[in-house]
């Protein structure tokens, strides 16, 4: 009997190439995927996050900026509000802070993704995608030493690669996969997911 974990959020770092990954993932994600997707792209400070409209035009998701105090919810996608780190709390619900920035970023990958592996444990998926620099790297190894999963866009499917390359250096990452692929492996873990 194989053990099969039931995973309760997925959290996601991109930065330079992250639009048009982002357009991949979503468009492949399966109309019954029901795991919130919380997401840090890099944007620029004074953005006006219109990653949303675009997101939301694919139709998969739902997808919002995240708010204070809001518990993400199934099937929902939540991206971090520009010039605003985005954290999980203990009790799974998001706090917003203007916090130094952490790798010259703000909203930063790493600060999402290690509180989300404090909140969610071995319930959680981390992703990074494509990008610049190396931020989520240390994210990433926090969700790993806490039994959450950990997936990485192929470097060689990836706009920038550094990110991807960071992450891998970083942590025994469970899964690499091109670009095209992640959808596709997260549409099967939603398939297999166990009922509570």
């Amino acid at each position: 009997m194989t053990n099969k974990k039931r995973y309760e959020a997925i959290v996601i770092g991109s930065s330079a190439g992250g639009l048009n990954a982002l357009k991949v993932l979503f468009r492949g994600l399966h109309e019954r995927f029901n795991i919130p997707l919380i997401i840090v792209q890099h944007i620029s400070p004074d953005s006006e996050n219109y990653l949303i409209q675009i997101l939301n035009d694919i139709r998969t998701l739902q997808v919002k900026e995240a708010d204070e105090k809001e518990q993400p919810m199934p099937g929902i996608a939540y991206l971090a509000p520009p010039n605003y780190h985005l954290l999980i709390e203990p009790d799974r619900t998001f706090t917003l802070t203007i916090d130094e920035r952490v790798n010259y970023a703000r909203p930063s990958i790493d600060v999402l993704f290690e509180t989300a592996a404090e909140a969610y444990k071995d319930k959680l998926i981390g992703i990074i995608l494509t990008g610049a620099n190396n931020d989520g790297s240390k994210g990433l190894k926090k969700i790993k030493e806490f039994g959450g999963l950990t997936l990485v866009q192929d470097p060689e499917s990836s706009e920038v690669e550094s990110m991807p390359r960071a992450a891998i250096q970083a942590t025994a990452v469970d899964q690499i996969l091109p670009l095209d692929e992640i959808a596709a492996f997260l549409n099967s873990l939603i398939e297999t997911q166990p009922t509570k």
